[in-house]
């Protein structure tokens, strides 16, 4: 069991978390409109801190450092691999997409303390139906009714994660569970001295109606809907947003 001190700053980052809403994959894409999914998806799990360069090479830029482990459930950082390349000293890197500002962002982390695993999960948020798309494979499975951001605090659109899943407590706003995305508002930079982390999580203590725009940009769903997902998928699923 955590010390009370880290339970309170858990409940706390999760309470800022859902306040905000009150290289190729493998396998090959089937088209849904606007987006497109892999049937499958290369992921990584990072068994150190790995720092983040600008290309493939030691002498590059470095962008910043990747933990090892996410910030609110201490769970492993997982991260989507787009793709790979080895440098003239043979040293192995790996093309990945970055979790936090500015959104969508990449880098390269050498394969080195790191374990690949792979999935068939992909989520899809279409803000202009308010629906949300899970896909296993390349195929529809589930399709669900949500709430998006306003037309203020829109949801923003691109190509994200998920980095970490929450299990919210009974008076928690947005239980039963939260699904913290690699996305940040476009709009809210900051809020509540957390980084206007965008969610996926469930209507409890917040409510609205499903297949409206009234978040602060967070992806709100029907609390059985959060249910079925929270069995299903995990850290590293991507996850796709478009208007």
């Amino acid at each position: 069991m955590r010390p009370r001190s880290t339970l309170s700053a858990l409940a706390a980052a999760v309470a800022v978390l859902v306040t905000l809403s009150a290289g190729p994959a493998s396998g090959a894409p089937s088209g849904i409109g606007r987006a497109a999914v892999q049937h499958t998806q290369e992921l990584v799990i990072l068994l150190g801190p790995h720092a983040a360069m600008s290309a493939p090479d030691e002498s590059s830029a470095a962008l910043e450092l990747v933990p090892a482990r996410r910030p609110i459930t201490e769970d492993r950082t997982v991260l989507p691999v787009l793709g790979h390349k080895s440098g003239a000293d043979g040293v192995e890197w790996l093309h990945v997409l970055l979790p936090g500002r500015p959104n969508g962002h990449t880098g390269w982390i050498k394969r080195r303390a790191t374990r690949f695993t792979i999935t068939g999960w992909h989520i899809v948020v279409d803000t202009s139906s308010r629906r949300v798309t899970v896909y296993q494979q390349g195929r529809k499975v589930r399709a669900f009714k949500a709430i998006v951001g306003t037309r203020a605090t829109p949801t923003p659109p691109g190509k994200f994660f998920i980095e970490e899943v929450i299990r919210l407590r009974a008076h928690d706003a947005g239980g039963p569970f939260a699904f913290a995305l690699s996305a940040r508002s476009n709009v809210l930079q900051e809020f509540a001295g957390g980084p206007g982390q965008i969610a996926l999580h469930g209507l409890m203590n917040v409510g609205g109606a499903l297949g409206t725009a009234a978040s602060h940009g967070c992806v709100r769903l029907d609390n059985a809907a959060v249910r079925w997902l929270n069995v299903r998928i995990g850290p590293g699923i991507p996850v796709t947003i478009t208007r």
